[in-house]
């Protein structure tokens, strides 16, 4: 058999994009964006109800603190009133309402919107807000892939009154660039039951798409294979993530693990976010994947998957990897993770989706000691090893050769973050 070779990209929540570094596109989830829907539901002279949702339409991708930022910009001079289920991040300037009673939520041209927190007041929520803006993706998560609010808008003149869509959105969450808003069917909304339905003025989309260019330069993972037959296992290439000595680039020697209170602290807020500090080695990477081919039977090859958290600083909850396999189509059973086929090819599965269990490894826990995450599964027997894994992180390439008969072509491995980058 010849000599295969095979390039294996590694990345939490996503997969290359390869059209363009700017408009992102997934092959192993082609129809996934985030959508950004704005609903006028009421004029009132210049004054406008709105509600705006904000879906996460992928499979595997999430969204984590500190949550999604929408911004956008006005057409003229249009102040928010008052907000419910989010806030503005700054006032701005509203000195041309002074004496005028009550200011306005928000003067800015180019407001900045945050979802809530858990626990806000009962009269500041709506339906689906106050989650920290944070997203469940489609496939783990499909009760909690939508956050709302609502927003009293308008101009500070009576002579506007026709309907102004505002331009140049943003979504604040690295690796996104969003479209131009288009019009839409009005949203309809159900009353009494569904006995009766009102909808909006006018509706407006935006789509959203992620690039894992724009997201990062550098990779966030790696990934090593080992198999039963064989001794060697072809580890992490050197420097797949950083290398150590360069500037910015610090690492925890073996045995030399720093007290919990001198590490860096890792908030809830965008500026508090730091950079990964790993356990020194030669890849340097704060997720480690490995595939080891553990057993052969008849008609069986059991598999197991590790997953190795490095980072001494983060924690990864409701974490999921994604797999590309020639084989997934005859996996038999999974242990200790969910699983599920993601089938991107009609009725030929090749693409697979684990996530943890609540309660038992949902969490990927930080620092001290290098958390294992272990997940043994059975399947017929075809090829060995995966051809691709994608992740919730940037990726990472190297070469696999082999002339073993059932051996892959090649592997890419997915780790989705929540395990998030």
């Amino acid at each position: 058999m010849a000599i295969q070779a095979a390039f294996i990209f590694c990345f939490f929540s996503l997969i290359s994009s390869f059209p363009s570094p700017s408009y992102g596109y997934d092959p192993l989830d082609p129809n996934g964006n985030m959508t950004i829907t704005w609903d006028f539901i009421l004029q009132n002279g210049n004054l406008y109800d709105i509600t705006v949702s904000i879906r996460n339409n992928q499979l595997f991708r999430h969204v984590e603190m500190p949550g999604w930022k929408v911004g956008w910009e006005w057409k003229g001079e249009k102040v928010i009133w008052n907000m419910w289920g989010a806030e503005a991040t700054e006032q701005g300037n509203c000195s041309r309402f002074r004496g005028s009673g009550e200011l306005p939520h928000c003067c800015e041209r180019q407001p900045r919107i945050v979802d809530l927190m858990l626990g806000a007041p009962c009269n500041k929520q709506v339906s689906n807000c106050c989650k920290g803006g944070v997203l469940g993706s489609l496939v783990q998560d499909p009760t909690n892939y939508v956050s709302s609010f609502r927003m009293i808008a308008g101009a500070d003149t009576n002579n506007v009154t026709d309907i102004q869509m505002p331009k140049k959105f943003t979504l604040g969450l690295p690796g996104y660039t969003c479209g131009n808003p288009f019009e839409v069917a009005p949203t309809r909304f159900s009353q009494d039951g569904g006995r009766r339905y009102t909808q909006a003025l006018a509706t407006w989309n935006v789509n959203c798409i992620y690039s894992q260019f724009r997201a990062s330069s550098a990779p966030k993972c790696c990934v090593s294979l080992s198999a039963f037959y064989n001794e060697t296992i072809v580890s992490c290439p050197k420097s797949s993530c950083n290398c150590q000595g360069l500037p910015g680039s610090s690492c925890v020697k073996p045995g030399k693990t720093p007290p919990l209170l001198e590490l860096p602290h890792t908030g809830e807020r965008e500026e508090e976010q730091v950079s990964p500090f790993v356990r020194c080695s030669k890849h340097m990477c704060p997720i480690r994947v490995h595939w080891h081919i553990k057993q052969n039977y008849r008609q069986y090859w059991r598999v197991r998957m590790t997953l190795t958290n490095l980072n001494y600083i983060n924690n990864y909850s409701h974490w999921n990897l994604v797999a590309l396999h020639p084989n997934f189509r005859n996996v038999i059973q999974v242990f200790s993770f969910n699983y599920r086929p993601l089938n991107q090819n009609g009725n030929f599965n090749d693409t697979g989706m684990f996530w943890g269990i609540q309660n038992y490894n949902e969490m990927y826990k930080q620092r001290c000691y290098c958390t294992r995450i272990q997940e043994p599964s059975l399947s017929n027997k075809d090829g060995l090893f995966p051809e691709r894994s994608p992740s919730t992180a940037t990726s990472v390439s190297w070469h696999l050769r082999t002339s073993t008969r059932g051996s892959p072509a090649g592997l890419i491995f997915p780790l989705h973050r929540r395990l998030y980058y």
